[in-house]
């Protein structure tokens, strides 16, 4: 399986990119959620003058976030600096809308983004509407202002089967955000391979499929529910049980499928936060410092059974095995999220699979 990293858009990350690509791994990505990382475009640009190999990955962006014709000038001009090695990420917007009290976007407007997205940055014309007033726009540049030619990658951010029909019917890959379970990535791969059927897109063409996780290497005789492997996974844990948390009131199904023990996990999430589930302004209190590095006194919040589910944690050889599994069910590429000391979990990581 091959190797990735996923990080925060911040001054210095074009150093991370490049002893990532010293190391060996595949591709380099970085979030997009405004309110509470940098921008990943300008990372993104000093990333791809700093290094020649790595692909880029933004993961992911949104309607929600960007208009089409502003995305694809990033991204297109992206290309121009690293052309080939760019790959768009594109979703619902699920983090990024909740930071700002707002719910997501829907499966249709995330497909009629992601096809405005294909059509521009390969240099075609596409619809673009701005309530009911529609025009046919393209790139109006010439010569090196961006780079149509050289193809951009797009996946689709799926945890089940909307988004996974959209990646089928637009011939984009997929990619998940804590999703281990087999299973689960082989219903999303069936979904994708039933919605392209019937378009021009060949259902059994390969696609990249990408899994957002955490790793850490037990060392000999090392608790796996200790304060290290804690620290490494618990950033997983907590945006999950804030996601429980700010959507209790309005989405309840998903906090329904945590069994008690998660269930009082996040009432002592919102009670530690200072806010309620049906707080209009809980969004400012449940997400400042989102996937960043845990304090101390959470360390109790990370349970190992979300441990275990949103996270990869063991010796070597049971790594191994569990990672065989994923790529067994149609997983690409491993990216992790390390916090605790990136360039450390960065070699772990290529130690481990490269």
């Amino acid at each position: 399986m091959r190797a990735g990293v996923v990080v925060a858009a911040q001054p210095g990350v074009e150093d991370l990119a490049v002893w990532a690509e010293e190391l060996g791994l595949h591709s380099f990505w970085v979030n997009d959620t405004p309110m509470v990382q940098g921008d990943p475009f300008v990372a993104l640009s000093l990333c791809a003058k700093a290094t020649s190999r790595i692909r880029l990955g933004i993961g992911v962006t949104s309607p929600a976030l960007r208009s089409a014709p502003a995305a694809a000038s990033g991204l297109a001009s992206l290309n121009a600096l690293a052309p080939g090695r760019i790959i768009c990420g594109v979703g619902t917007g699920n983090t990024a809308r909740r930071t700002l009290g707002m719910r997501p976007t829907t499966a249709a407007q995330l497909e009629n983004f992601t096809v405005a997205l294909q059509d521009l940055c390969a240099g075609r014309s596409t619809a673009y509407r701005e309530g009911d007033r529609v025009r046919d726009i393209r790139f109006l540049h010439a010569g090196a202002h961006v780079n149509t030619a050289d193809p951009i990658e797009f996946v689709v951010a799926a945890l089940g089967p909307q988004a996974a029909a959209v990646a089928g019917r637009r011939g984009t890959g997929l990619i998940s955000f804590g999703l281990l379970d087999p299973t689960a990535w082989q219903a999303l791969h069936d979904t994708r391979r039933h919605a392209a059927h019937g378009t021009l897109h060949d259902p059994d063409s390969h696609t990249n499929s990408y899994v957002v996780t955490s790793l850490h290497l037990l060392d000999e005789d090392e608790d796996p529910h200790g304060d290290a492997a804690r620290d490494a996974t618990g950033h997983l844990v907590l945006s999950l049980l804030a996601f429980a948390a700010d959507t209790a009131a309005d989405t309840p199904a998903f906090a329904d499928q945590l069994g008690p023990e998660e269930r009082e996990a996040v009432q002592r999430f919102l009670d530690r936060r200072g806010t309620t589930a049906t707080a209009p302004d809980r969004h400012t209190k449940l997400y400042p410092n989102y996937l960043g590095r845990i304090a101390p006194q959470d360390r109790d919040l990370v349970l190992p059974s979300l441990m275990n589910a949103l996270a990869l944690v063991g010796t070597r050889d049971g790594l191994l095995a569990r990672i065989t599994t994923l790529e067994q069910a149609g997983i690409d590429e491993l990216l992790i999220q390390p916090v605790i000391d990136p360039p450390t979990e960065m070699a772990q990581l290529a130690k481990l699979l490269t």
